[in-house]
């Protein structure tokens, strides 16, 4: 497409937005930026444009965007531009859960094998600024959310479908308009195309019926053993995670002692039950991008060696009931340190007298981990996976993380 002289209004100014500025001033259009930061009625004045550039926060069906498309304006993503541009081959990976993980994981082993590959969507970097590095040689793996696959028109040559549950019903109309976005993943694949399907779930499988492409289906269960044994990477939820990478593996024809090596050696995400190190005996462990229950219950359920786990933060109004009583219920959990703003509504789920509780209230995270250290014997593991926000004593999450990996280091 020839964008030179072309008047663009990109609708939204997050980091895709910006993304797509950069590259349409690159092209030679005249650009102008339509945010509701900056007014509330942003989208009053679209006729006056050729060409909208949706980013993926704004929801695609809002009235003013609808009368748009009536009037034969283009609309368009930076995804779809994305597609448009690049001549090489996409790796498209979406789920409810376990995308960042999955496509970092099917980098990583092109990678390994020697291929042109870059990581990009909602991970790593935005996609068209990785334009001027590729060549029809590449590979890019796209971490895609239903946010930017809503109203895409096409589909990547290897589409990967893990659990697909419900989320973001905030600012979906319901769980079916979700489950149909996710669909377009599939939808307008050919038949020299890959679909790589978790098998073990209803709505993933049902992505089979939508698709021309050859199908691969995976699961937890029909993974081979010697992709199970001796992982950094922990959890039985990352089990499908690995089944679905190394299904692509195979599809491109990586070796398999290969890919046994990379799935060995990977480390998974960072602040997501992200192995820090061992030290005496000890294994480290950082999960601080648990800032709800869910995921805290995911990583207990991730050991059977002793757990000290490190839990707490700031007030979200959420409910530990299901927490304590998976604490209550798993016999390795030894020991609980509890921090922050929240511990006392943690303190009282846990009923069991097994697990000794160490109140550190808004201690300093070097304090935090010794303590964690003296309190775990050789051979047990140390969890950072709070339950709870951390803006209470933290930046974010990840300053969270980060001083806990530094507190580590320094034992």
């Amino acid at each position: 497409m020839n964008y030179k002289n072309k008047k663009i209004a990109i609708v939204g100014y997050g980091l895709e937005g910006r993304d797509a500025e950069r590259f349409l001033k690159s092209k030679g259009a005249d650009v102008t930026i339509l945010d509701q930061k900056d007014n509330l009625n942003y989208l009053k004045h679209l006729n006056k444009y050729e060409i909208i550039v949706r980013s993926p926060g704004v929801y695609p069906f809002k009235k003013e965007l609808v009368e748009v498309v009536k009037k034969g304006i283009r609309i368009t993503t930076p995804t779809h531009i994305f597609f448009n541009e690049f001549k090489g081959k996409i790796i498209g990976v979406t789920g409810t859960k376990g995308k960042g993980t999955t496509s970092t994981l099917i980098y990583e082993l092109l990678k390994s094998a020697k291929f042109d590959v870059y990581l990009a969507g909602n991970i790593g970097k935005p996609m068209l600024e990785l334009l001027p590095l590729l060549t029809s040689k590449s590979y890019v793996v796209l971490e895609m959310s239903s946010f930017q696959l809503i109203d895409l028109p096409v589909s990547p040559d290897i589409a990967v479908i893990l659990n697909i549950t419900t989320d973001h019903m905030d600012w979906h109309k319901d769980q079916k308009e979700y489950i149909k976005a996710k669909k377009n993943i599939v939808k307008f694949q050919k038949p020299s195309d890959w679909s790589v399907i978790n098998s073990e779930y209803k709505i993933s499988k049902s992505f089979t019926k939508e698709t021309k492409a050859n199908v691969i289906y995976f699961s937890k269960q029909s993974l081979s053993d010697e992709y199970k044994k001796d992982l950094i990477l922990r959890g039985e939820h990352n089990l499908e995670n690995i089944a679905a990478a190394v299904a692509v593996s195979k599809i491109l024809n990586i070796k398999k002692d290969l890919i046994v090596k990379t799935v060995k050696n990977f480390r998974g995400l960072e602040h997501r039950l992200e192995f820090v190190k061992f030290f005496n005996g000890v294994g480290f462990y950082n999960d601080s991008f648990a800032t709800g229950p869910q995921p805290t219950v995911a990583a207990i359920n991730s050991f059977t060696e002793d757990e000290t786990l490190i839990l707490g933060g700031s007030d979200k109004g959420l409910d530990y009931k299901e927490l304590g009583e998976v604490i209550n219920k798993k016999e390795n959990v030894k020991n609980v340190i509890l921090i922050g703003q929240i511990r006392n509504q943690i303190k009282k789920c846990i009923k069991s007298q097994r697990v000794k509780i160490y109140d550190l209230g808004i201690k300093n995270m070097n304090e935090i981990v010794k303590k964690s250290f003296e309190i775990t014997k050789k051979g047990g593991v140390v969890i950072l996976s709070p339950a709870a926000a951390s803006f209470d004593m933290f930046q974010n999450y990840k300053d969270r993380g980060n001083q806990f990996k530094e507190a580590v280091n320094k034992l």
